[in-house]
């Protein structure tokens, strides 16, 4: 949350000239719910069955960047299945820079924060990284940087990777 992969998603497809999908927002308008009611009407293992089966039918699609929910690498085979259907990048930032972008946005829509403030999300932020790390690790490519650099930097790994 907060590393602005829906807004490198959109730029870096526009910039390809490619298709972009969410996964929430696939998933949202495939089950006519809220991601927050997806996961609390079903609970998260079949929430987490139904994030695996959009990301199979996504990855069918032609010239498409995915932005992916930040759990959906951490389940199944997914990350092996992402890599093996595509370019993945991990978009690296600290924990600090994610927890004041949360703090600055609309963290509060987000129910695992909207409790969660200073501190204490920057403790939930950091317990989650190092929980996720390796298999956000498992990615082609890891960038840092802010949106615009991001952006170049992954067009530029694309075209390489040709």
């Amino acid at each position: 949350m907060g590393s602005g992969k829906t807004t490198v998603g959109h730029l870096l497809a526009t910039k390809l000239g490619y298709g972009f999908v969410d996964m929430d927002t696939y998933m949202e308008e495939k089950l006519f719910k809220s991601v927050h009611q997806i996961f609390v009407e079903f609970g998260e293992k079949k929430f987490r069955l139904i994030e695996q089966h959009c990301l199979h039918e996504i990855a069918d699609f032609d010239h498409v960047i995915i932005s992916t929910g930040g759990g959906t690498p951490c389940f199944f085979d997914n990350m092996k299945y992402i890599n093996d259907h595509g370019i993945s990048v991990y978009l690296k930032l600290p924990a600090e820079v994610l927890t004041k972008r949360l703090e600055e946005s609309h963290a509060n829509k987000r129910p695992l924060l909207s409790e969660r403030k200073g501190e204490e999300l920057l403790m939930f932020i950091k317990e989650g990284l190092s929980i996720r790390e390796p298999f956000y690790s498992q990615a082609n490519f890891s960038v840092t940087g802010e949106i615009e650099s991001a952006v170049s930097k992954i067009f530029e790994l694309i075209n390489m990777n040709k």
